[in-house]
């Protein structure tokens, strides 16, 4: 199918046998859809619109489902074999950014006019995610040396070399490409695997990014970048050997940092900080989850149990500043067997919904939430 063609609503409600929520299933189709990256804010179009990406047709492509009626929108037309994309949004919503293979490409949400904004020439380099400044003017990303001819890579299904890359140093960057065109340049420059480049929702010049590797083994994992002075420094030191935090994201506001993290005990906590490592606040819980997500409050904080602890839990702040005992949401039941099943659970800018992936069914799909108000009516979680 081509870009700009129509779809019916593929939704189908349910109530969760667990907690009786009502899920509703937005996505139907024999071929994996899932959202943006739980980092990446996919609604627009003042929240009518959500960003998704599906494999349909045999070709990986963008899509946009109207959150009001279902309506399904092809808003790119890629004959391609690539197994996903890298997509984010620009503030005001108008246009997205995805690189596809060695391109990034703008993409205008209502006209669909695409225009390539960088091009990678040297094939000896991967393009990493994407993230727009708050300002609208820059796209910025990773360029990570490619070795795959030194040991297999496959990070996207399965992590296969990822402890490798990490222990190879890579030559990694951090680039800036301008959203009005005009050519890339390099904010950072490393012999150290460089990933997840996550921009400040408020601050243009602020971001933070990650040394890649495993958790326990890598020197550190959550970075802070001021990209006018150049200045980098750690964003939450461990405080035991081995401690792993990570799956960074800034509340939309921009005043914090959130985090999840394990010990070598098993133990768990979720988290937020402000980027210059003042006002933490963390919670405690007895097992392993794979992300975390939390409205700006950092009142109701959600998390995805990693099996066999296959459910959505979820925390509310009380009246006294104290948190719930954890409260199951729903069942997710996601393998995340490769990348795009990941459930990926994401809190909306208002507070009041919850989109996620499960591949529950055997195909990955895309799953809406509205939150409850009344926590009381959700089970509370036994270890």
């Amino acid at each position: 199918m081509a870009k700009g063609s129509r779809f019916p609503a593929e939704w189908v409600s349910y109530t969760d046998p667990v907690t009786g929520v009502l899920v509703t299933q937005l996505t139907r189709w024999k071929a994996h859809n899932h959202h943006l990256y739980f980092t990446e804010n996919g609604c627009y179009a003042e929240g009518q619109r959500l960003l998704f990406v599906s494999d349909r047709f045999n070709s990986v492509n963008l899509y946009s489902i109207d959150l009001r009626d279902g309506e399904i929108i092809q808003l790119t037309d890629l004959q391609s074999d690539a197994d996903d994309l890298a997509v984010c949004l620009n503030p005001s919503g108008t246009k997205a950014y995805y690189r596809h293979r060695h391109q990034v490409i703008s993409l205008d949400l209502v006209t669909l006019d695409e225009t390539v904004l960088y091009e990678l020439a040297d094939n000896g380099f991967h393009i990493g995610q994407l993230s727009c400044s708050a300002d609208g003017q820059y796209v910025y990303t990773t360029l990570t040396e490619n070795l795959s001819h030194r040991f297999r890579v496959d990070l996207a299904n399965g992590y296969v070399g990822h402890r490798e890359m990490m222990e190879a140093r890579p030559l990694s960057r951090i680039i800036r490409i301008p959203t009005a065109g005009g050519p890339a340049d390099v904010v950072l420059e490393d012999n150290c695997w460089l990933g997840h480049v996550n921009l400040s929702p408020t601050n243009p010049e602020l971001l933070t990014f990650c040394h890649e590797g495993p958790w326990n083994l890598v020197d550190h994992r959550i970075w802070g970048l001021n990209v006018r002075t150049g200045q980098t420094w750690m964003i939450r030191p461990r405080k035991q050997p081995h401690e792993m935090v990570g799956h960074e994201y800034w509340s939309t506001d921009g005043t914090f940092i959130g985090y999840h993290g394990f010990r070598e005990d098993g133990t768990g906590f979720v988290g937020r900080i402000r980027p210059d490592n003042t006002e933490e606040e963390e919670i405690e819980f007895p097992f392993r989850n794979w992300h975390s997500h939390a409205d700006d409050a950092f009142s109701r904080i959600v998390v995805d149990g990693r099996a066999p602890l296959t459910t959505l839990l979820i925390w509310y702040r009380c009246d006294d500043g104290r948190f719930s005992e954890p409260r199951v949401l729903c069942e997710h039941r996601c393998s995340f067997h490769v990348q795009k099943v990941h459930a990926h659970p994401r809190i909306s800018s208002d507070g009041k919904r919850l989109v996620f992936t499960s591949d529950r069914n055997g195909y990955a799909n895309v799953y809406v939430i509205e939150l409850p108000e009344d926590v009381s009516v959700l089970p509370t979680h036994t270890a």
